[in-house]
């Protein structure tokens, strides 16, 4: 629960900003942004990190329908490795915040330096803006819909328990299994895999 938000403390509308998936070495991340209306009050919202999934499932629903505005970008692998995790992120941010019919944006910790409106970059930003906590869950749920159907196309690599992030066993299976091509061929774990492919 936000206790203070953020957005309580500006007069006008606000898009507030999220990704998911920064540091999994597989699949797309995910970015979001939400609109909500002014003094908007919903004390279920946090942090997506610190929810379960049962709440981000219930939640990812209510903002859809509670937000006057949202967008919601999947970032492809090729276009990670072509740009960074980091340009890839800011990019996408960028792109929804100059779409957003607001004047004021907010992020979770990512500058926006380019953007032609005014913003914010918020440490721990989705544990202080409801509109940040909105987007992440956007973003996080997305993500996770997004890891299951590929779980269901590549079951070997259990993708729809680690999420791609770089655990032991996911490791351990793309040793035996070999990088699919929805894999970071930038990330250090992949490319080790593709030098030991090639020797």
């Amino acid at each position: 629960m936000i206790e203070h938000p953020l957005e309580w403390d500006y007069e006008q509308l606000l898009v507030g900003l999220d990704e998911a998936g920064r540091g999994p070495i597989c699949g797309p991340v995910v970015v979001a942004g939400v609109v909500f209306p002014k003094d908007y009050k919903n004390d279920l919202l946090d942090d997506s990190k610190k929810l379960s999934e049962k709440k981000r499932e219930l939640l990812f629903h209510q903002v859809m329908r509670d937000a006057l505005w949202y967008q919601i970008l999947v970032v492809n692998e090729e276009t990670i490795d072509r740009l960074n995790i980091y340009r890839a992120c800011q990019e996408a941010m960028n792109t929804i915040a100059k779409n957003a019919p607001v004047q004021l944006a907010l992020t979770d910790a990512m500058p926006l330096p380019n953007l032609g409106k005014e913003a914010y970059a918020i440490i721990k930003g989705d544990q202080k803006s409801l509109s940040i906590a909105g987007a992440s869950i956007l973003a996080k749920v997305t993500r996770d819909h997004y890891m299951y159907k590929l779980d269901e196309l590549y079951p070997q690599y259990n993708l729809k328990k680690h999420k791609g992030y770089p655990t032991k066993a996911h490791l351990a299976a793309i040793e035996e299994y070999g990088v699919q091509d929805f894999y970071r061929k930038s990330y250090g774990p992949v490319q080790k895999q593709l030098e030991i492919k090639l020797f």
